[in-house]
């Protein structure tokens, strides 16, 4: 069933643009007779050029558009300097009345455009339909939006210029939720590396539950991938690293370990470097982002650790290849956990508990419950000592010093960290990040 309906006004035909009003009425009366009750969002976009530039055509609609919007309490017009600027504040609406099945009613000719458009802006979560823009004399089934399928037909130099305008677009965006904030550890020397833990402030991304600087795009998320490159590039400036080398693990929830400079896997939840000027990561939203710095043979690592992967030795494993490949002392590596999810709140069924009851009973509170809670964090120190890293190279929420603890728990701190144990499937990702320094 569809759930809103978008108008492309943006380019008209001349034929179109003598009868605009009589257009947009049939239109939406064609929209109300063929959807169910209540009747789609109705979303009309059209261009708004500046000063001297605008197109009398273009604004000669604009009376018309208000008439009609007062005619329909469901209907809202956007006018916009660009189709990206246009689009992306639909997506807005949509996201806020969680929307995701659209049809699209516009000029045959700006099809592959906005198909385009599209592809970069919203992810598969939406279903998208297109519909020629024409008085229609017969009832076209507005309740199943078809899968967006058909491949683009653009020249290559357009594409490139609906990507170039849509970054811009991005880069023009206020920082939602505040400043860009890293968190850094004392431990990790900062004229060897630079590093940091990300929190949840300072991007652009304005989902609740994904605002601000979401690190990671999936497509079961309403964050598209040109959103979270944006949010990356303003970490990259804050943080002082190139974007472009810029390198995460790719999840498994196990514990592969990625040599940099070596055949890549299909998936690994560690990686390990000692090439200047690559900044590797890990990512977390209740998992920890663990950091590795060798400052003898200046090399570093990065591991995402979750329940799975701790279990099966990921922090070790990272260790160990960072010994196999670049010739390190595990007495020389610092080894640093970030946010995650704490022993106050992470629970496992009984079963899983028992893994970590095995490490140590003190992993484990209220054993005899159907769910008990789990300190993964203190299972990651105590494989990790076992492992040979020395105790006073490890730094986690036991630190003495309080105001030197950047362990915090992801779930308890809405305001600060994201975290998939409390805010449900469509959450947001921070990361852990290290490089070595030129």
């Amino acid at each position: 069933m569809v759930e809103a309906v978008l108008l492309d006004l943006f380019s008209l035909p001349a034929n179109l643009q003598s009868n605009i009003q009589g257009l947009l009425r049939n239109t939406l009366e064609t929209i109300e007779k063929c959807s169910s009750i209540p009747a789609p969002f109705v979303y009309v976009m059209c261009c708004q050029k500046q000063g001297s530039e605008r197109n009398s055509k273009q604004e000669s609609l604009l009376p018309a558009l208000r008439e009609v919007q007062s005619l329909k309490k469901r209907l809202e017009v956007v006018r916009a300097l660009t189709t990206a600027a246009a689009l992306y504040t639909i997506k807005q609406r949509l996201d806020e009345k969680d929307l995701s099945i659209i049809k699209v009613i516009l000029p045959t000719l700006r099809k592959d455009l906005m198909k385009v458009y599209i592809d970069h802006l919203f992810t598969a979560v939406y279903q998208f339909e297109f519909e020629d823009l024409q008085v229609a004399s017969d009832c076209e089934n507005l309740q199943m939006a078809e899968p967006r399928s058909e491949e683009q037909t653009l020249p290559t130099q357009d594409v490139a210029f609906i990507r170039s305008e849509i970054q811009l677009y991005l880069e023009s965006l206020p920082s939602l939720k505040g400043e860009l904030t890293i968190l850094r550890s004392s431990l990790i020397p900062d004229d060897i590396f630079l590093h940091g833990f990300t929190t949840r402030t300072g991007g652009i991304s304005y989902i609740p539950t994904l605002s601000s600087c979401n690190l990671f795009s999936s497509s079961k998320r309403r964050d598209p991938q040109v959103v979270v490159k944006e949010n990356l590039r303003r970490l990259a400036n804050a943080a002082g690293f190139n974007p472009e080398t810029f390198h995460r693990v790719k999840i498994d929830h196990a514990n592969a370990v990625c040599i940099m400079g070596k055949t890549e896997p299909d998936s690994y939840d560690g990686i390990v470097t000692n090439q200047k000027g690559v900044t590797i990561a890990a990512p977390g939203a209740d998992c920890i982002p663990v950091l590795f710095a060798d400052p003898v043979r200046k090399a570093c690592g990065a591991a995402h650790s979750g329940w799975k992967g701790t279990l099966l030795g990921v922090s070790m494993a990272t260790v160990n290849a960072m010994v196999s490949e670049y010739g390190c002392n595990v007495k020389d590596i610092l080894v640093v956990l970030g946010p995650s999810v704490g022993p106050c709140c992470y629970k496992l069924p009984h079963e899983s508990a028992k893994e970590f009851h095995r490490i140590d009973p003190k992993c484990v509170r209220l054993f005899d419950s159907a769910s008990p809670y789990i300190d993964i964090r203190r299972a990651t120190r105590i494989l990790l000592e076992s492992g040979g890293i020395l105790p006073e190279n490890i730094q986690d929420d036991s630190v003495t010093d309080q105001n030197q603890n950047i362990t915090f728990c992801t779930a308890c701190h809405p305001d600060k960290f994201y975290s998939h144990f409390r805010d449900g499937t469509n959450f947001g990702t921070q990361i852990g990040f290290i490089s070595i320094k030129d």
